[in-house]
């Protein structure tokens, strides 16, 4: 006898009761992800609060916290949430009467290492922003104390503490010295 299971739905993600843990929908996958560590948030926060300043005093689109899913693909679904994600103005009031998870990638995705992570769910993570269409991925390692900007699958830049985080052709004017994100 061969069993079969069907594909979680982002709907059930969507709904399912809060057990402490964070999860993502990979190609209709649930994976379970710890919470963050506090090292990890404080990053986050870094890059969030600095890029959320910018973007809303100049009305430029949406910044989004960890948590908020992003549904890349359907059927099977595929939901992924990034540490912290920008969404351009036109984009983001076209989605502003869906419910749910967001509909489409962001803009711009942050993905901060933590020590649970594997490089390779990493990369694949980082693959699957930029196949979905998102313009540029910014990961964060706090181990090695760098960033790396990602804008296709064969353009990587990395920054050092004494390089500046430039994404101005996405979010015009922003640009963050790479050493703030590790005060």
């Amino acid at each position: 006898m061969t069993t079969t299971t069907r594909p979680v739905t982002a709907e059930y993600l969507l709904n399912m009761p809060d057990d402490g843990f964070r999860y993502e929908l990979v190609r209709g996958e649930l994976r379970k992800m710890p919470p963050a560590g506090h090292v990890h948030g404080e990053y986050a926060a870094s890059i969030l609060v600095s890029l959320g300043v910018h973007v809303k005093t100049r009305g430029l689109g949406k910044v989004y916290a960890a948590e908020t899913g992003f549904h890349l693909e359907s059927d099977p679904d595929h939901v992924r949430a990034p540490d912290a994600a920008f969404v351009r103005r036109e984009r983001a009031d076209a989605a502003r009467d869906s419910h749910g998870f967001f509909p489409g990638p962001p803009d711009a995705a942050v993905e901060v290492l933590s020590p649970s992570d594997r490089y390779s769910e990493v990369a694949e993570k980082v693959a699957d922003w930029i196949e979905a269409g998102t313009l540029v991925v910014i990961v964060v390692d706090p181990r090695r104390r760098v960033v790396e900007v990602r804008r296709s699958p064969a353009e990587s830049v990395m920054l050092t503490e004494a390089d500046t985080l430039d994404i101005e052709d996405i979010v015009p004017g922003w640009r963050m010295p790479v050493e703030d994100i590790f005060e």
